[in-house]
């Protein structure tokens, strides 16, 4: 499971209103016949108008100054392993929204009218999509980029040719480029992977929009606060503040696990995830001291994600791994966390 939790976009496209955002994420159903697209739904409705949502959202904003965030974007990323669990992916993804929400309000460290802050408390509308795309900063796209450039000046050579500006051989610049295309490191389906080509096999994810402010718009929730567990003075009162992102990401993993019965590898884990930040020596150490069967999950899972562990020999015990070896591998798992393609 990859969880992000983004503050709105307070420039570009995305300005004081959630209207572009709730427009980009109704892209998908613009390809869909009507009885398969995905509405936006919450704890207290399975289909919820765009309309609606704009301005729940836009309407609920009291207080808060022009530069800070109206609204918070999470994104929930089910690994493919988490997907084939499920029996019925969007119905499944929603029970669980719910059910991860009901954990987001929980880890504020904050009362309403002198009671703990509970699902009833957050505004917020999610959409369930099946799609993805890749972008310019996936790591395929980034390391393929040294050939598309040079495709890119092959091409406008051969423009300059058809228009009459430069002499050369048209066919052999379109060999060159068909071998470019081939020698490219990373492909899909016998294609150069590009920004803006949609990823092959299951892609099903979570978009959530919630807002800053509770639902009486009276109180401001924000998963953004530096702050995991304090209190201070307001105006001659005390005041906790905080949210706890640490637990949230823990018992999202514990909470998809105890509703699907999923068996999650170390590999997985959001522990795991900080222990490589933290320690990279030691995650890779307990990596090669699990179960035969475990570990052959988890290499699985890192190949996957496309992390080069082949200069590895995998020890039966917890000797010290070389810091070459280690430097490399963080490489590729960093590359591969980025992208948001495995889920630890």
């Amino acid at each position: 499971m990859y969880i992000t939790i983004t503050k709105q976009k307070m420039d570009g496209n995305f300005g004081q209103s959630v209207a572009d955002f709730v427009a980009y994420l109704e892209k998908e159903n613009e390809q869909r016949s009507i009885e398969d697209q995905e509405h936006f739904f919450n704890q207290f409705d399975s289909v919820v108008p765009t309309d609606e949502v704009v301005r729940e959202i836009d309407g609920n904003t009291a207080k808060l100054k022009r530069n800070e965030p109206k609204f918070y974007s999470i994104t929930v990323n089910p690994s493919a392993y988490e997907l084939k669990r499920l029996q019925n992916s969007s119905e499944d993804l929603k029970s669980y929204t719910i059910e991860l929400m009901k954990e987001y309000a929980a880890c504020f460290n904050r009362e309403i009218d002198g009671r703990a802050v509970s699902l009833d408390d957050i505004k917020f509308f999610a959409k369930i999509e099946h799609q993805r795309t890749f972008k310019g900063t996936d790591w395929q796209v980034r390391e393929n980029q040294p050939y598309a450039t040079k495709i890119l000046e092959l091409k406008n050579q051969i423009g300059r040719i058809e228009q009459g500006k430069a002499q050369g051989n048209i066919r052999n610049l379109n060999k060159q480029i068909s071998r470019l295309e081939r020698e490219a490191p990373h492909q899909q389906n016998g294609k150069r992977i590009v920004q803006g080509m949609s990823k092959e096999g299951p892609q099903t994810h979570v978009h959530v929009i919630v807002s800053r402010k509770d639902m009486s718009n009276k109180y401001s929730l924000s998963p953004g606060s530096k702050y995991k567990n304090s209190e201070t003075v307001f105006n001659g009162k005390s005041v906790k503040r905080g949210f706890d992102r640490d637990r949230f990401y823990t018992v999202s993993e514990k909470t998809f696990d105890k509703l699907f019965d999923y068996h999650r590898n170390y590999a997985e884990t959001y522990q795991a995830r900080k222990t490589f930040i933290k320690n990279p020596k030691l995650y890779f150490s307990t990596l090669s001291g699990l179960p035969t069967n475990e570990k052959s999950i988890a290499f699985n899972i890192l190949r996957k994600a496309g992390v080069d562990y082949s200069m590895l020999n995998i020890p039966t015990n917890k000797v010290q791994l070389a810091l070459k070896t280690i430097q490399r591998l963080k490489r590729g798992l960093d590359k591969a966390v980025q992208s948001g393609t495995i889920g630890i």
